[in-house]
């Protein structure tokens, strides 16, 4: 299958891209600059400069492949149009893939992301105390609001309906949810690398609370076999959870990420999370409690998830490397 991919050199797509092609498939991927275009030649990828902004060239793409996988968003837009400006780009680009592949039953297959089905499990007015929520199910529909933390995955969620309504148009379409925390070796500025650099900082690891909300996560060379699969043999308007681990509790987290840097760990009160602020513009995402399920995908796709869990690879090691030099 000739695949176009889009965020081919970001962290699911690092992994997305090589993937595909040990699977047999031809991987076009669109890249902005010349330094992205060397990175995915690199990877196997044949490359096809232009941006998100291009429709047109987003139309023709899709209509000359056999199906596309759509991961990038212009993150660009957030400093001036914020996540209004960020929605209506990531809305028109679906939209143009859909009119490309009408009536072929070709695969259009996007990435969403998991939030708490219910306000009860979403993430506590700051000075509330957190409340825990039954996991998501690939069955819930998409959230408007999605988690608290992930700004630019927020926005993607009001494509989910987009896409799954041209399924209604012959377009093989669906959405992998994305959990909260996709770890692995590449993994520079996600939720866990951003709570190694604050315990360094502050000279101890904390959770709210008691600690006891869950986060869901997915090795990321995991997360990118759902696309795969998705794309090969996923039914139309299907939604899929990408989720090896459906909920680890946060102090878990902290209590790893603290004997790995020999640091203590302490619970900070949920009304004290902002004063002394020891979390700072991640105070509301510490609250989230996100378990969520991937039944349904691990039985109609055959997903099985073979990487390490998230505490198996911050036991690993490579989160509490030195830094490269740039």
């Amino acid at each position: 299958m000739h695949v176009f991919v889009t965020g081919g050199t970001g962290h699911a797509g690092s992994y997305l891209v090589p993937d595909l092609i040990a699977a047999g498939h031809e991987v076009t991927a669109l890249a902005r600059s010349d330094d992205s275009a060397a990175t995915l030649s690199a990877l196997g990828a044949k490359v096809r400069l232009g941006d998100l902004g291009d429709l047109e060239g987003l139309k023709e793409a899709a209509a000359a492949s056999d199906g596309v996988i759509h991961l990038a968003y212009r993150a660009d837009l957030l400093p001036s149009g914020g996540l209004a400006a960020l929605s209506e780009s990531e809305l028109a680009a679906v939209l143009a893939f859909g009119e490309a592949l009408a009536g072929t039953g070709k695969p259009l297959v996007a990435a969403g992301s998991i939030g708490a089905p219910t306000n009860e499990g979403r993430a506590a007015r700051l000075g509330a105390p957190v409340s825990l929520g039954r996991p998501a199910t690939e069955d819930d529909p998409a959230l408007a609001d999605g988690p608290l933390h992930a700004g630019t995955l927020r926005a993607r969620n009001v494509v989910e309906t987009a896409v799954v309504g041209l399924a209604a148009h012959g377009v093989r379409s669906s959405v992998v949810r994305i959990p909260p925390i996709a770890h692995s070796a590449t993994d520079r500025g996600g939720f866990l690398a951003q709570l190694i650099g604050l315990a360094k900082d502050k000279g101890f690891v904390a959770y709210p609370g008691d600690g006891e909300n869950r986060w869901s996560a997915v090795h990321t060379r995991d997360l990118a076999s759902v696309f795969r699969l998705a794309l090969e043999k996923g039914p139309a308007g299907k939604t899929w959870h990408a989720v090896d681990d459906e909920g680890v509790p946060l102090r878990e987290i902290a209590e790893a990420i603290a004997a790995r840097l020999d640091l203590p760990v302490a619970s900070i009160p949920a009304d004290e999370l902002m004063v002394p602020g020891h979390f700072g513009f991640l105070a509301a995402a510490v609250t989230l409690d996100v378990p969520a399920s991937s039944a349904v995908t691990r039985q109609v796709l055959g997903w099985a998830p073979a990487q390490p869990g998230l505490l198996e690879d911050l036991d690993n090691g490579h989160y509490f490397l030195p830094a490269e030099p740039s």
